[in-house]
């Protein structure tokens, strides 16, 4: 129910995100998860119980597709991904914290009620400071709001970019109006018939689709079967897999704060994907061999039981830094200004979808194929999403976001993504200096 309400969340974040703002959104999203938390601690029964799941549930799903959208068009682009990439990271490590802290309410009277209650602190903390923040921007600027959005750009951009990235945010939204006669009209007939619109939710839905279908969350809740299979089941066995799980996820993710702006979306994304189909297969290996060799219990469980732990490392650290993050970060810069609320929340809600499919069928098809086919079918996935990102995710690192607007325009895609591309042609940046060689400068 809670993954439910996410779905609804995201879909209603996008139309929130264009028509009030993306700092409103993300009061309302706090807001929302707040009162859940409540509901779900003060619960007489299961019924109110679901209730506050789904109404956490739409709080995380409208802050999945907020969150990354706010922190994109308010960094600048030599930093954006890396931003991006904290906001995962404090996810992660917000998953690591909570564990730590379930584990503290275990001998409390009332144990759960205090596990699920205090989720709602960050959520009433969060919606206190974000009251003094301002917001994007960008949407400001498309609001007509000039004057703010200015001041609040000056306080981002070093002096010398301020100019350009103001005249860059006008163009864009000179083209809008041009193209539909105020900036304010969203035509949804032309998400799809816009070149650019329909180029970026390929790249962007296809990028979340793929990050739930390679099987994060199933290989995730299949865990303490792995580690039971290297013999170290126990008492403490789910929340020691459930730390370490968490850990390696959030260490991966302060691999894609390192790398993302250095390596670019596209290769972290390729080398993520590798890694996947590879741990996938080694998993998918190995639980194929437990099967067939299921009388040899303490030999076989010992010996192929490291190696399923490795393997569930390895598709972990392999995920997290590319699958992990780069699909959010692609979708908070792919869209052109007018569409991106709407876009993003299309996308967003394709993630949670996904997540729901995969979620609901991985038992089914376990008792259906085996559990090491259902592996190898998650890895065919990773496979067909590696070429998926070759053909159709295009680089976006170090451009500002008018600029991939221009890219998605004038470009084919492009297939070899180990040659280092030029900005588009017709960028501000060119253009600025034919201005320059045109005055003699």
């Amino acid at each position: 129910m809670a993954v439910a309400g996410a779905i609804i969340g995201a879909a209603v974040g996008g139309w929130a995100n264009d028509r009030h703002g993306r700092r409103s959104a993300l009061l309302a999203a706090d807001f929302l998860f707040f009162i859940g938390a409540v509901i779900m601690a003060a619960s007489p029964g299961p019924a109110t119980l679901i209730v506050g799941r789904v109404f956490v549930g739409l709080g995380v799903g409208m802050a999945s597709m907020t969150s990354p959208l706010y922190i994109s068009e308010a960094s600048p682009a030599k930093i954006r991904g890396a931003l991006v990439s904290t906001n995962n990271f404090l996810i992660t490590f917000g998953q690591f914290l909570s564990y730590l802290i379930n584990l503290a309410f275990t001998k409390v009277p009332g144990t759960w009620r205090w596990m699920l209650g205090v989720a709602g602190l960050p959520a009433l903390l969060q919606f206190s400071l974000m009251i003094f923040l301002p917001e994007s921007p960008r949407w400001l600027f498309r609001k007509g709001r000039e004057e703010e959005a200015k001041a609040i750009l000056r306080k981002i951009y070093p002096a010398e970019d301020v100019e350009t990235e103001i005249q860059d945010l006008k163009d864009s939204i000179d083209k809008e109006i041009r193209e539909e006669g105020t900036s304010e009209k969203i035509n949804f007939r032309k998400l799809w018939q816009t070149k650019t619109v329909r180029r970026g939710l390929i790249a962007g839905v296809g990028l979340q689709v793929f990050q739930q279908f390679v099987g994060i969350n199933t290989v995730m809740y299949y865990s303490p079967t792995i580690v039971q299979l290297a013999g170290f089941a126990s008492n403490q066995t789910a929340l020691l897999l459930s730390l370490v799980t968490a850990g390696l996820n959030a260490f991966g993710s302060i691999l894609s704060i390192y790398f993302i702006d250095r390596t670019g979306r596209k290769k972290l994304l390729l080398i993520s994907l590798f890694g996947v189909a590879v741990s996938l297969g080694l998993l998918a290996g190995i639980f194929h061999q437990t099967t067939t060799h299921s009388p040899m219990v303490t030999v076989a469980s010992g010996k192929f039981g490291w190696l399923a732990l490795i393997g569930l490392g390895l598709y972990i650290i392999s995920f997290s830094p590319g699958m992990g993050t780069a699909p959010w970060i692609v979708n908070s810069e792919i869209y052109p200004l007018r569409f991106r609320g709407v876009c993003g929340g299309i996308a967003a809600t394709a993630n949670w979808i996904s997540n729901l499919i995969v979620a609901q069928t991985f038992l089914s098809l376990t008792e259906a194929i085996g559990t090491d086919m259902t592996f190898l079918l998650f890895g065919i996935v990773s496979v067909v999403g590696f070429f998926f990102v070759i053909v159709f995710v295009p680089e976006t690192k170090g451009l500002p976001i008018e600029e991939v607007e221009k890219m998605l325009e004038l470009r084919p895609l492009q297939y070899k993504f180990w040659e280092k591309k030029k900005r588009p042609e017709g960028t501000m940046e060119e253009e600025e200096k034919l201005d320059k060689k045109n005055q003699g400068v």
